[in-house]
């Protein structure tokens, strides 16, 4: 399992409608795209759920690396580069997921909180720490699903949570979901990913 994001983000007075309406223009693209397990078109608007910015900034977890490529460059992620910029598209390697009590209802939100793995740590036990935390955050009221990666070229973990309903900001920046292609959710591995 593999995570991606991008984050594009916007003037203070951007009208979040243009983003709002592109996602409905080719959000289903996607939506049978081979190797995504899931990716969730997210944004932010500066003021709502204590968001500073206006955000677009989906999140991916890709099954195969040969799909998040085929992606990425074959074509697909090129229109976003023509409407905005090339934007810095951060990878991790996947260390867990698990399906959450609400997995069959609809996710209007998704809560993301970056952390760095501090020096000196034993690599080991922070990652089934962060393993456990995705089980626990799973179990959560109103939660579809929830993952945890690790970008090891800046030493950061990344939890990543569904939901139905929003989150308190100091969970994590809250994102609105605007759409989710899920071609392979079914086939993304559960638990722990070694």
């Amino acid at each position: 399992m593999h995570a991606l994001q991008y984050e594009l983000t916007l003037p203070a007075d951007y009208d979040m409608g243009i983003v709002r309406d592109r996602v409905a223009r080719v959000g289903h693209l996607l939506d049978d795209w081979d190797g995504l397990g899931f990716k969730a078109y997210l944004v932010r608007e500066r003021g709502a759920h204590g968001s500073p910015v206006n955000q677009y900034a989906p999140f991916y977890l890709w099954n195969t690396v040969e799909g998040m490529n085929r992606f990425l460059w074959g074509g697909a992620f090129q229109g976003l580069v023509d409407d905005f910029g090339r934007p810095e598209a951060r990878q991790w390697s996947g260390l867990a997921f698990e399906e959450g009590g609400a997995a069959g209802a609809r996710a209007d939100f998704a809560v993301r909180r970056r952390e760095p793995v501090p020096d000196g740590a034993e690599l080991s036990a922070l990652m089934a720490d962060a393993v456990r935390e995705t089980r626990r955050a799973a179990a959560g009221e109103g939660v579809v699903l929830a993952a945890a990666a690790v970008d090891t070229a800046r030493w950061e973990l990344v939890h990543f949570s569904l939901r139905a309903h929003a989150a308190p900001p100091d969970e994590g920046d809250v994102f609105e979901v605007l759409h989710m292609s899920a071609p392979g959710r079914d086939r993304l591995p559960r638990g722990r990913q070694w």
